[in-house]
């Protein structure tokens, strides 16, 4: 399954939701320095989807805000999370 993602790094909370426009976004607590900020969203991603750290990867926009990342799970599992995400907005 591949994710298109908005990350904000630096932010207060740690948080996954869908933006008005439906873009999947990340708050990280991590800063967006050395690498710091995807090391902590790989990790979030991972709990997030109850998977282990080595099921998420960046496949692109390491430099970048909007990145693009593949998990190790199916779409059934991703349309359930998904519903989570939306009733909790």
């Amino acid at each position: 399954m591949i994710l298109h993602l908005k990350v904000k790094p630096g932010s207060k909370v740690d948080q996954l939701f869908y933006d008005a426009a439906g873009l999947l976004m990340v708050k990280l607590k991590a800063p967006a320095q050395d690498g710091k900020a995807n090391a902590y969203l790989v990790e979030f991603l991972a709990k997030q989807f109850g998977i282990a750290k080595s099921g998420v990867t960046i496949v692109a926009g390491f430099t970048n805000p909007h990145k693009r990342i593949e998990l190790a799970i199916n779409d059934e599992e991703y349309e359930h999370f998904r519903e989570q995400i939306l009733r909790k907005s």
